[in-house]
């Protein structure tokens, strides 16, 4: 076996490097992909009614693609989504955004690194979120959060004014999640396929977490073993190639939606 005395890390290296060349990305325009991360995320349990907001941004500087209030995750479609600029004024005049989308736009305007933006309040981040404590990584599949997820103790009230953007902006820091206690989670991308796959992350950890403190104590992971699994599954290409099965999935239910 040629890779019997090969490290770890050139292993990892390799891996990503094969990644890149055999597996080919999804040809889908930004609208697609975020009406698929709609219904997936539906799918998932991410649906609470008409809460919870989806954005991305949009060509034209301080705009970005929304869902019109009042349709649900499972009924938007790549043709009904809306731009907006930062006043959460509709381009073409027709629908209205979420009011809750004004902390969007304060993460983006004190973020320009961030290109999407997921929050939601699905069951067990809403139901930890009670408790007043912090989102604990303990487990392999959910260390694309370790290290990397803020938590906000102190329900602001609804978040429809710029108090509440200013707050979860801040909050954010240098992290790509904000857990939101009484409230729920936001996620952020540099890609709609990051931030996918960070929304489906953290609701799985919650429950995780639900589920092991009702049998004991959770113990802590290996700091270097945790940041090491961190990257290992948030390179671009590995949340291109999650993000990929994710819309498979969605397709087999929800082909409407593109």
């Amino acid at each position: 076996m040629k890779t019997a005395a090969t490290t770890k890390k050139e292993l990892m290296i390799n891996a990503q490097l094969d990644m890149k060349k055999v597996i080919e990305d999804l040809n889908l325009s930004d609208r697609e992909k975020l009406a698929l991360t709609c219904r997936i995320l539906f799918d998932k349990g991410h649906d609470s009614g008409i809460a919870g907001q989806i954005t991305c941004r949009a060509e034209q500087p301080n705009t970005f693609l929304t869902q019109r209030f009042g349709l649900g995750f499972d009924e938007v479609t790549a043709d009904n989504l809306m731009e907006v600029d930062h006043d959460l004024k509709p381009l073409n005049g027709e629908g209205m955004a979420n009011p809750a989308n004004r902390f969007h736009t304060w993460i983006y305007k004190e973020h320009p690194e961030v290109n999407c933006i997921v929050h939601t309040h699905p069951t067990h981040i809403a139901a930890l979120s009670m408790l007043e404590v912090p989102l604990i990584i303990s487990q392999m599949d959910t260390c694309g959060l370790y290290n990397d997820c803020s938590f906000v103790e102190h329900w602001p009230g609804v978040p429809v004014g710029n108090e509440e953007g200013i707050l979860i902006s801040k909050a954010l820091g240098s992290n790509r999640a904000v857990f939101l206690a009484h409230h729920g989670q936001l996620v952020t991308g540099k890609t709609i396929e990051e931030a996918c796959n960070l929304a489906i992350l953290i609701e799985r950890a919650a429950k995780l977490q639900l589920l092991a403190m009702a049998a004991g104590e959770i113990k802590a992971l290996p700091a270097d073993l945790a940041q090491e699994a961190h990257y290992w599954v948030s390179t671009d290409k590995r949340n291109k190639v999650n993000f990929a099965y994710y819309v498979r999935q969605a397709l087999k239910k929800h082909n409407d939606c593109i």
